[in-house]
């Protein structure tokens, strides 16, 4: 069984989500079946939004070797980074340490493939979407990724720094203004685009028509390192 290092911090809510959802996911039947992981949550790590949009900002990428070379010294085999903007990073950050980092965004992208998705509505920070992370990548896969217009970008935006960062209750009413928006333009499905939405799954109790990333990423942890349960081959 192969060990998880997981760059956490990004924030510690969606670590700690992190977490639970790689134990659930996990088939294990004793304690000793579970996927070892070093976790290393580092929440002072600079915002990765507010370099991606100012390079004058100080860069998360020093801080995110750092954490990577220590959780590689450890014995950690792989790397898993429960946020998405972080993947910005991910040439030079896997260049740097010499590991695998698992790319949430093209898991997700595979994944969507072979569910037939052919259009997906977006949302992320605006560091994701201005750097064109699922744009991109989505592409590459034949996915057309439909992201918010300016006003609906600000409501997600807004979901993520005024309510799961700040440990407020999730804005119900403007997670489903953006939902409306983007499947107007054609989505089939929302992603939940950033670690921290997440936890609109989580706490509001929906899931018909979003695909969490996180639960993406945990997925192709639990893959990577240990047995999958059935309940969760497929999460849409």
């Amino acid at each position: 069984m192969k060990k998880l290092g997981v760059i956490g911090g990004l924030g510690p809510m969606a670590t700690a989500y992190f977490m639970q959802l790689v134990i659930d996911m996990t088939k294990a039947d004793v304690d000793q079946e579970h996927i070892e992981m070093l976790i290393h949550s580092k929440p002072q790590i600079p915002d990765r939004t507010a370099y991606i949009l100012d390079h004058t900002k100080e860069s998360p990428l020093p801080h995110m070797i750092d954490v990577g070379n220590s959780l590689k010294a450890q014995g950690a085999d792989m790397i898993a980074i429960p946020c998405v903007t972080a993947h910005y990073f991910q040439n030079e950050l896997e260049n740097a340490i010499a590991i695998p980092v698992i790319h949430t965004i093209e898991e997700t992208a595979k994944y969507l493939k072979s569910e037939g998705v052919s259009r997906a509505g977006v949302m992320a920070t605006d560091g994701t979407v201005t750097s064109r992370l699922f744009q991109t990548t989505l592409g590459r896969f034949g996915i057309e990724a439909i992201v918010p217009d300016a006003a609906n970008q600000a409501k997600v935006m807004h979901i993520i720094y005024d309510n799961v960062k700040a440990g407020r209750p999730i804005d119900r009413a403007a997670v489903f203004e953006v939902r409306s928006f983007m499947e107007r333009a054609g989505a089939e499905v929302i992603l939940l685009g950033c670690t921290e939405l997440s936890m609109i799954k989580r706490d509001l109790k929906i899931s018909e028509g979003y695909l969490d990333v996180m639960e993406v990423l945990a997925r192709a942890s639990v893959m990577a390192c240990g047995t999958l349960k059935q309940d969760y081959e497929h999460l849409l």
